[in-house]
C-alpha cells in the first residue's frame, strides 16, 4: 500500500514529539568534529505547508507544532526551533520540515546522507528540496541493509514506517536485528504511533528483549479529533547519544503538563 502523506499530519503532536528528540541527537552528534552519515528510511517529500490544503483539513498542526510555538512549549534556543526557524527563512512562514530538512540544518559538509521514499508522489517532491542527500526511490530497509554499514560509520537511522502495512509491527524487529548487527555502532532511531487499539506493545517487547539498553519515550494526547485512533507517540532509540535520555525525560513532562492522564 502507498496511500498514506504525511502532509495531512504534518507539525502534529507526534512530529512534535519525534523532531524534538531527532533535532537534539543531530545538534549533539553534529558538535564533534568528526564526519557522520545520516539515513532515512521513510523520507517523506521532506518539506510541508501548514497553509496547504491537506493541513488545513485536518487542523493536526494547530493542535501541535504551532499551538506549542504561541504558548511557549519549547524554548527559544531548542534544537527544533532553530531547525524550523531556518526552514521558515528559505520557504516562508508556513513551511514546516519533515525530518530529511531538519537533518539538512544540522549536516555538514563533511557528513553524507541517504534519504528513501518508496511512494512515487513523494518522492518527487522529496528531490525538490533534498539535493544534499543521495535519495533512494526503493524501500527503505532495503537500502539501509544495502548502505550499512555506512561510511563515515558514525551516524544515526531514522526509521519513521507510516504502519498501513499491518505487518509492519511483526516484521520492523527483525529489520533492526538485521541492520544493528551490521551497524553495530549506529544509533537506531524508530518511530511508533500509539493508538487506542494498543498494537505497539508486543514489537517493543521484542525490541527491548534483543536490545534491552535502548532507550523508549513515550507521550500520550487527546486524539486530535473524534474517532481518530492515536493517542501517543513513541520513539525507541538504539545507542542514543550523550544527554538524549535527559531531552527524553524534558519532552515528556511537557506533555504531562498539557495533558495530564
Amino acid at each position: 500500500m502507498l496511500s498514506y502523506q504525511h502532509a495531512y499530519h504534518a507539525g502534529n503532536l507526534a512530529d512534535l514529539h519525534k523532531h524534538a528528540l531527532l533535532a537534539s541527537a543531530l545538534d549533539y552528534l553534529t558538535r564533534k568534529d568528526k564526519p557522520l552519515s545520516y539515513l532515512e528510511t521513510h523520507s517523506g517529500r521532506g518539506l510541508y505547508h501548514l497553509d496547504g490544503a491537506e493541513a488545513e483539513k485536518t487542523q493536526e498542526a494547530r493542535a501541535g507544532i504551532l499551538r506549542a510555538e504561541a504558548d511557549g512549549w519549547l524554548p527559544r534556543d531548542h534544537p527544533l526551533l532553530t531547525a524550523l526557524d531556518q526552514v521558515r527563512k528559505t520557504h516562508g512562514d508556513r513551511a514546516y520540515p519533515g525530518s530529511p530538512l531538519i537533518a539538512e540544518h544540522f549536516l555538514r559538509p563533511m557528513d553524507s546522507a541517504h534519504l528513501a521514499e518508496l511512494h512515487p508522489a513523494e518522492f518527487a517532491a522529496l528531490r525538490q528540496v533534498a539535493g544534499f542527500a543521495r535519495l533512494y526511490h526503493q524501500d527503505g530497509f532495503q537500502m539501509a541493509k544495502a548502505v550499512c554499514p555506512p561510511l563515515p560509520r558514525r551516524g544515526l537511522l531514522l526509521i519513521d514506517p507510516s504502519y498501513e502495512v499491518k505487518t509492519d509491527y511483526a516484521d520492523i524487529p527483525r529489520q533492526i536485528d538485521q541492520i544493528a548487527r551490521k551497524w553495530n555502532v549506529g544509533v537506531i532511531a524508530l518511530w511508533y504511533p500509539m493508538l487506542s487499539d494498543n498494537r505497539h506493545p508486543p514489537m517493543l517487547d521484542r525490541l527491548m528483549d534483543s536490545h534491552p539498553q535502548a532507550l523508549r519515550s513515550e507521550v500520550r494526547f487527546p486524539p486530535v479529533r473524534a474517532g481518530h485512533a492515536m493517542v501517543g507517540s513513541g520513539m525507541w532509540v538504539l545507542n542514543p547519544p550523550f544527554g538524549l535520555s535527559d531531552r527524553a525525560a524534558e519532552i515528556e513532562a511537557i506533555f504531562r503538563r498539557h495533558f495530564p492522564a
